[in-house]
């Protein structure tokens, strides 16, 4: 079975933001990881960024998939949550590398292609001009990125509802007379 390289370099690149909790990540580091030359590191990749950007496109289009393939929206915004939660330990690592700053622009960017691909497969927003979905894709994508920087112990316990919640309001299901978000922030 042939070893995927970049796989094994960005395997590395994890283990040592993760594991090792390293905060300045160098290419040296990463080729002592996974026992490869810079000259095998550079023939995959320009440079770190460029071999973060590729790990999170990948990762981004698993999930894009996974989603895809869940039968109705709010399902497949549930995989998401889940999905998301279970890698925030991962991205706080990241953000406090010294990459952060980067890696927090690329985060930005592929959730909001992933939210825009979702839109499109799923036929959302079509009855709206291209401006006016650009401008409801950035405030959705904005309120589900806030959710998830804040998110708590009792979000993850109440995720299938926070779900159900998102896909009304996503949706115009949800009014503001009704008190449903009151409820779910608490307030």
């Amino acid at each position: 079975m042939a070893v995927d390289m970049k796989e094994l370099i960005a395997d590395a690149a994890k283990k040592l933001l993760i594991q090792k909790h390293i905060r300045k990540l160098t290419v040296k580091d990463i080729v002592e990881e996974c026992h490869i030359t810079r000259q095998a590191f550079y023939y995959h990749f320009e440079d770190i960024p460029d071999l973060l950007r590729w790990s999170l496109e990948r990762q981004s289009q698993k999930i894009l998939e996974a989603c895809l393939a869940q039968e109705d929206t709010e399902e497949a915004l549930s995989y998401f949550f889940r999905v998301a939660v279970s890698a925030r330990p991962y991205v706080e690592q990241g953000l406090h590398s010294n990459y952060g700053e980067e890696l927090e622009k690329m985060l930005a960017q592929l959730i909001t292609s992933f939210f825009e691909q979702v839109m499109e497969q799923k036929h959302l927003f079509e009855n709206y001009s291209h401006g006016d979905r650009k401008l409801i894709m950035r405030y959705h994508i904005g309120a589900i990125m806030g959710l998830l920087r804040k998110w708590t112990e009792e979000d993850t316990q109440n995720l299938e509802q926070i779900a159900h919640l998102v896909r009304r309001l996503v949706n115009g299901e949800i009014h503001s007379a009704s008190g449903e978000l009151n409820r779910m922030a608490g307030v």
